[in-house]
């Protein structure tokens, strides 16, 4: 689904009649025990008043508390632990959901832990593990965007594949559409160094990472928020060697358990790259649970544990397109 698309769907979902459709499909569902939702956050903040946040991954404190206040008097949130220690012969309860959340950007601890608190709903944050107490390392996408945001140049951009115009913001916009898709179909060896030309060439400015600290990580983990592998560098795992993948996956949790004292054999692709070698490696480390990008919902029965379905939630996404994806019919919207 591209862009303009997903804009569309967002648009005609938060509406009054689909809203009241949405309102009529939570009244008769029957609450199916063992199925499980699993609901994804990156960041939440204000990007109008925060320019240098990429806006296309953060949510708003406004619509993530109306998310959480949803889910905790409509759903049953339950943690890691209570799905990692979950007896083989016992159901999830009806409506169960985890929420978690990808990168541990800073602003996790900042506006989404507080909320969550309050509404006593756990979280599982994965921490790619080379980027905390190193500010000089920045997400790539973090880079991108703000390369093009800041830019003097108004004229246009060569790439190996076509030329970008930089002229007007919308121009802008789409540059930076086509280089992130761009980027992700290169191999990680080759698509690095490429943003570094990139980036130099539109004249960015310096970005300090926004990533969590060991220290802060550490009083996330004893205030009872899981962490989770997230690798270590944030390659797409179906981008790098299969040696590669595995040493970036079980590095990630070593990290973790030298840093914080323990962690669960748990994965989160990054940015959901994934192949049958990828989830083969994970299989041979002992990981039990691993999460991908793929929207839709688990049976716990029959859902691969390596292969686990995610419910991403973005800037566009308002509560009437969240609660329409928790539903047991959101499958047929997720072929």
């Amino acid at each position: 689904m591209n862009q303009a698309t997903k804009r569309l769907v967002h648009s005609l979902v938060d509406n009054t009649a689909v809203t009241g459709l949405v309102s009529l499909l939570e009244r008769v569902d029957k609450q199916q025990p063992n199925l499980l939702r699993i609901v994804t956050y990156h960041r939440v903040d204000h990007p109008e008043s925060r320019p240098w946040l990429y806006p296309r991954v953060t949510v708003t404190p406004e619509a993530f508390t109306a998310q959480m206040q949803f889910l905790a008097t409509h759903y049953h949130p339950i943690s890691l632990r209570e799905l990692l220690n979950a007896p083989d012969d016992t159901p999830l309860p009806p409506r169960a959901v985890l929420v978690t959340f990808d990168d541990a950007y800073c602003d996790f601890a900042e506006q989404a832990w507080p909320v969550m608190q309050r509404h006593h709903i756990p979280a599982t944050l994965f921490v790619p593990t080379a980027f905390p107490d190193h500010p000089e390392r920045i997400f790539w996408w973090d880079r991108i965007y703000q390369a093009l945001r800041t830019t003097p140049r108004r004229d246009v951009l060569h790439t190996p594949v076509r030329e970008l115009p930089l002229e007007t913001a919308d121009q802008r916009e789409q540059a930076l559409v086509f280089l992130q898709d761009y980027i992700k179909t290169r191999p990680h060896a080759e698509a690095m160094p490429w943003v570094e030309e990139v980036c130099a060439e539109l004249q960015s400015l310096p970005l300090e990472s926004a990533v969590l600290g060991w220290d802060a990580l550490r009083r996330l983990a004893a205030e009872g928020v899981t962490l989770g592998a997230h690798s270590r560098t944030h390659p797409l795992m179906n981008r790098i060697s299969k040696e590669e993948a595995r040493a970036e996956a079980l590095g990630s949790l070593q990290d973790l358990q030298a840093q914080i004292g323990s962690a669960p054999l748990i994965f989160a692709y990054p940015s959901g790259g994934i192949n049958d070698e990828v989830v083969q490696g994970l299989a041979q480390e002992g990981f039990l649970l691993a999460f991908t990008t793929r929207r839709g919902l688990n049976d716990w029965d029959t859902a691969h544990r390596l292969r686990l379905r995610r419910i991403n939630v973005g800037p566009r996404a308002g509560l009437t397109t969240l609660r329409m994806q928790l539903l047991p019919q959101s499958k047929y919207l997720s072929q």
